[in-house]
């Protein structure tokens, strides 16, 4: 009997200790797959909606009615919400101030730019519609990204239509740093060379349907494949995140708000785009492993990680158009920059990003309809009813046209920004 009892124990314990390591080494290749498949959802999503509504020459046409600041700001979110790359919306604006568009005018397009490229979270969370408090959860981690950028315009575009901080700052920086060696890091996203292969192969399979028919079906595409790989990725991350693996994650995240700046900027900078570094902590949020407060901060680091990137973008645009891409890059730096520092640094102002997410993904959780009114009510019909009202009672803005008016100028510029994957979102 005791023979026995000596001869079942190791049997009993030692399977275990062998099969677990391998089955969290399986679901972590799970997870990086479906992380992959994320990705190229958005990315899809991404070129779905550029194609549609045009490109850089739709956002041009957009921004021709920009003929004040505030209209300016309204402009640049309906352009990056319908063109939905920020990096055309930015190359757009360095071509306009290279023609001429005056800086001050520029900028407030780069705050609704900044407002604009969030409608991609928002996609994201709709993988979780079913799940009520998981909705409620990715929702809300979704939305606090818009109501920090909300509350940011509304704090300093005042501020810089009377006192022009922001126009002098960058223009003194521009001007110091413009003419010195490159420091473009578009050779080194891996995350994009990995990615690019795949999202080429599916423009390509809508590519043989007419316009806008191909356009329209590669977002359904795109969205579909987001759902999926939200849904998946949720399961398995419950399952992934246990022991070591979530005491190292919360180690990153959980210890203190600048600490998840930190860690947000510098994944921003290594991923090369902050879409995609706030649509992956979605599904974190989701599944419970990330609270509403410690994604807060992330999302805020990745705003900044961003602008560096596009920073060292820019300094590789040589020529006449250098001083301009650099202006351009290193006023969003110092607004987000600044915005972190204000908003996060005022313990009122601070929580009412989290409130008001909070607040609007509990309405989402009891009501869906909330979530199509918010997304396309922020996004695309109130600012598109601006634009109707300006272009039927105001007309385009001359300056905007003049700036238009040198194409070869203004195309040379938008070339030269885009081949340096100088990113703004």
């Amino acid at each position: 009997m005791g023979k026995g009892r000596v001869e079942t124990v190791p049997v009993g314990t030692s399977a275990p200790a062998t099969s677990r390591p391998t089955s969290t080494w399986m679901l972590w290749l799970v997870v990086l797959l479906l992380v992959y498949v994320l990705i190229v959802a958005v990315d899809v999503i991404g070129r779905g909606f550029s194609a549609a509504s045009g490109g850089a020459e739709g956002a041009e046409r957009i921004f021709a009615f920009a003929t004040n600041p505030l209209l300016g700001a309204i402009l640049g979110t309906l352009a990056t919400a319908l063109v939905q790359s920020s990096s055309t919306v930015s190359s757009v604006i360095v071509g306009l101030v290279a023609g001429g568009l005056p800086v001050s005018i520029a900028i407030p397009m780069i705050m609704g730019a900044n407002m604009g490229t969030t409608v991609t979270n928002t996609i994201v969370s709709l993988g979780n519609l079913r799940d009520g408090p998981a909705f409620n959860r990715s929702f809300g981690a979704a939305t606090v990204h818009d109501f920090f950028n909300l509350l940011a315009i509304l704090i300093f575009l005042p501020i810089e239509a009377v006192f022009h901080p922001l126009e002098r700052l960058a223009g003194y920086f521009a001007d110091m740093i413009a003419g010195g060696g490159s420091a473009s890091m578009a050779d080194a996203n891996v995350v994009r060379m990995i990615t690019r292969p795949t999202v080429n192969e599916i423009r390509g399979l809508f590519g043989a349907i007419p316009e806008p028919f191909g356009s329209l079906l590669m977002i359904a595409f795109g969205i579909a494949l987001v759902i999926l790989a939200v849904l998946l990725l949720g399961k398995v991350l419950r399952r992934a995140m246990t022991g070591s693996s979530e005491r190292i994650f919360h180690a990153a995240l959980g210890r203190g708000p600048l600490l998840a700046i930190v860690v947000g900027a510098v994944i921003t900078i290594l991923v090369q785009s902050s879409s995609t570094t706030t649509s992956l902590v979605v599904p974190l949020a989701g599944a419970g492993i990330l609270t509403l407060a410690q994604v807060y901060p992330f999302t805020l680091g990745a705003n900044i990680g961003t602008c560096i990137t596009a920073l060292l973008a820019a300094t590789a645009v040589s020529g006449a158009y250098e001083v301009f891409a650099v202006q351009v890059a290193l006023v969003h730096l110092l607004y987000n920059t600044l915005a972190v520092v204000v908003i996060f640094g005022i313990p009122f102002l601070r929580d009412l990003p989290v409130r008001a997410a909070k607040a609007l993904a509990d309405g989402a959780e009891r009501t869906r309809w909330v979530v199509a009114a918010y997304v396309l009510g922020v996004f695309f019909v109130l600012p598109g009813t601006a634009l109707l009202a300006q272009s039927m009672l105001g007309g385009p803005s001359p300056e905007v046209l003049k700036a238009e008016e040198n194409a070869q100028q203004l195309k040379a510029a938008e070339a030269a920004v885009q081949e340096q994957n100088l990113i703004i979102e």
